[in-house]
């Protein structure tokens, strides 16, 4: 009986050798695919991104065009504005400097008031 007692635990821990090799090269695959998947994950994050960020490209440079024509008109209308102030500046530019110095050549003094 001690024939068979050894073989049958021989059996057993060939069984559970067996077992654990088993157990092993499922935990090796596991860990293997968990890799494979945040790699591949990875990938298709980064092309989204590049997907998202071509599109928001696309879309800035579409809306710019009409940001800088505005900005173009913009600009235009400025300088006619600003032309138009220094075209009348200078129309009245010698009245202007001729009462500026009157009023400071002509000085005619008031007394205070007493209150």
């Amino acid at each position: 009986m001690s024939a068979q007692n050894s073989a049958g635990i021989q059996t057993l821990l060939d069984a559970e050798r067996e077992a654990s090799k088993i157990v092993q090269k499922a935990r090796e695959y596991r860990t293997k695919r968990v890799r494979e998947a945040r790699d591949e994950a990875k990938k298709e994050i980064e092309a989204y991104r590049k997907a998202k960020d071509e599109e928001f490209k696309k879309f800035e440079a579409e809306h710019t065009q009409g940001n800088k024509q505005a900005e173009e008109e913009a600009n235009k209308e400025a300088d006619a504005k600003i032309e138009e102030i220094r075209a009348a500046g200078k129309k009245s530019q010698d009245k202007v400097v001729e009462e500026l110095l009157k009023a400071v050549f002509e000085v005619k003094p008031v007394p205070p008031e007493k209150s």
